[in-house]
């Protein structure tokens, strides 16, 4: 009884040592640069919460033009008006985006279109974790239709407007668990087995494929560092003057 009341004591001051270094490692890097972004346009899913608000939050503070793209325009006008109070810049605006639904993106990208003339960063930031099965307006799989394929046809509609706004770049939101990802092209929607765990874990593996193939895509000649250990990140310059970067 000693003995294991001694391991356990061992195996939680072991983790109360190393829990900086995990936290780190997991947190990825750290922007230390003070660059304004005065003129700059930005696009940002899923921001009225979580990474996605803080990250509309520095990047108003630094003087860009923020779009909060989201489902629920209330909350986005919520943290719209939380961020324009903390910072002092009234440009950050809110628009409705249904990532589950390919006529609200199409109507939101026709909107943005319409009432902007550039794009200089799309962030690719909203996102389901672990749902119950369910499928979207449009019979995809949910994971998979929201977290991939709402972003690739919102990137879609947008890359034109990006490229004419270079030096411009896309940012799509992945997660380490897509080292354990598998896309089943067999059953793509689930439809035989479905794990919620796993079914998160194919779309954010589909968003770093997806973030490789659009800067090889966009790349002539110039290549950047590659994968990177820590935060998955795939980095291609190109004739546009963009980047796709994935984390």
């Amino acid at each position: 009884m000693l003995a294991a009341l001694g391991l356990l004591t061992s195996f939680f001051s072991f983790l109360y040592v190393v829990a900086p270094s995990i936290r780190k490692f997991f947190a990825g890097g750290v922007c230390r640069t003070n660059v304004q972004l005065p003129g700059k346009v930005v696009v940002i899913t899923g921001a009225n919460t979580g990474i996605g608000k803080e990250t509309a939050r520095e990047l108003a503070r630094r003087g860009a033009r923020v779009y909060i793209a989201c489902r629920d325009v209330l909350k986005g006008e919520s943290a719209a008006s939380e961020i324009r109070a903390d910072t002092k810049n009234s440009q950050v605006l809110v628009r409705k985006l249904d990532l589950s639904d390919t006529k609200s993106i199409r109507a939101f990208a026709e909107g943005f279109l319409a009432e902007e003339k550039q794009l200089h960063v799309l962030i690719n930031n909203a996102g389901v974790m672990m749902c119950p099965y369910s499928k979207t307006a449009d019979g995809f799989e949910t994971h998979l239709g929201v977290n991939h394929l709402g972003h690739f046809l919102l990137t879609y509609l947008l890359l034109e407007r990006l490229k004419v706004s270079a030096p411009a770049r896309v940012v799509n939101v992945s997660s380490v668990v897509h080292h354990v990802g598998n896309i089943h092209f067999h059953d793509l929607q689930s439809e035989k087995r479905y794990s919620r765990s796993f079914a998160y874990c194919h779309s954010k593996l589909a968003n770093v494929l997806f973030t490789r193939e659009l800067a090889k895509r966009l790349q002539v000649t110039a290549r950047g560092p590659g994968c990177l250990q820590g935060p998955e990140i795939t980095r291609q310059l190109s004739a546009y003057g963009m980047s796709a970067v994935s984390f």
